[in-house]
């Protein structure tokens, strides 16, 4: 499924074999997630993608083609391909272990193509071995919602009550990490959204309420799924002294003007910006430890822009994933 051009549905294409590189294996993808990221990607949020491309970066499969060059995979592996698909290796940043923020990166579904496919190419470099626990349908949100939701967790400290703007698919993700780590969550919706509240607390939340409302007690610190930055003051609101806002979204709607006392007592706003590899490893190998249950709404590929049509209008919880 192809965007070949910015604002119009992908087209169903027929596209001849691919042959992996150096360094590069082939997938048969047997899943990929469908993000929200990849609605920016359709819309022109984010600049300069490259057109035509084939979106989708969680994707879940097996290895049918190894390049030259590549060690510690073999075919028939099952792989897991994530938002970050490659970096230089020589930038500052990549010198410094933060490739998340690497001057020269390509990305998966936006500047390379991605897992909308029946195969795909990627660096071997940035394949995650997943085992064979769990179904590729199950496992394919865990390769951004659960990969950015971990760093967002993580960026946003050991406080124990911590609340969750936006209840989609990495939130209900990581919700369940964090309860498993025994904090106490408390889940933000669209004002007047009962069912996703509903969904929120059968998944563990002690409260659950509109984002226009106050939790009924200071958080340590709120991670902001939702795309929208008029959001960012209300969670600066209801953390706690000294307590973190972490803005998880790669794209975000214009911040409003708010007073500074919001952000004075060393209140925290920071930005979480793609993952490494070791967020990967660090999450993946405890993903059998946790018990994350992921809730998800399959679709055929060919049904892609009906699965992206869903997810903006909000009609399913969870997370949408394409099956070949």
């Amino acid at each position: 499924m192809v965007l070949k051009a910015l604002r119009t549905p992908l087209e169903w294409t027929t596209l001849p074999d691919r042959q992996p590189g150096p360094g590069q294996i082939r997938v048969k993808v047997s899943a990929c997630g469908v993000c929200r990221t990849d609605l920016h990607v359709i819309d022109g949020d984010l600049p300069d993608p490259q057109l035509p491309i084939i979106p989708g970066h969680e994707i879940v499969g097996r290895i049918d083609a190894i390049g030259s060059g590549v060690d510690g995979l073999k075919m028939g592996d099952r792989v897991g391909i994530p938002w970050l698909g490659h970096t230089c290796g020589t930038c500052p940043y990549c010198r410094m272990q933060r490739e998340n923020l690497c001057d020269h990166p390509e990305f998966t579904g936006f500047t390379r193509d991605g897992g909308f496919a029946t195969a795909t190419i990627a660096d071997a470099r940035f394949a995650f071995t997943l085992g064979e626990a769990g179904s590729d349908v199950s496992l394919a949100p865990l390769l951004c919602a659960g990969l950015i939701g971990w760093r967002s967790l993580v960026i946003a400290g050991a406080g124990k009550k911590l609340g969750l703007y936006g209840f989609g698919a990495a939130a209900h993700i990581i919700a369940q990490v964090a309860l498993w780590q025994g904090r106490s969550i408390f889940a933000f919706t669209k004002p007047g959204d009962t069912v996703t509240q509903d969904f929120a607390r059968s998944l563990g939340a002690i409260w659950a309420g509109g984002s226009d409302e106050a939790p009924p007690e200071l958080l340590d610190a709120a991670i902001i799924f939702a795309t929208v930055g008029a959001l960012v003051p209300l969670g600066l609101r209801a953390v706690r002294k000294g307590g973190t806002v972490v803005c998880a979204g790669i794209h975000m709607s214009d911040l409003p003007s708010f007073p500074y006392g919001l952000l004075w007592e060393e209140r925290q706003l920071l930005s979480v910006a793609n993952l490494t590899r070791q967020d990967g490893i660090d999450f993946l190998r405890q993903v059998p430890d946790m018990g994350i249950v992921t809730h998800t709404t399959t679709y055929r590929l060919e049904e892609a822009n009906q699965a992206l049509a869903d997810l903006r209008a909000g009609r399913f919880d969870g997370a949408a994933v394409l099956v070949p």
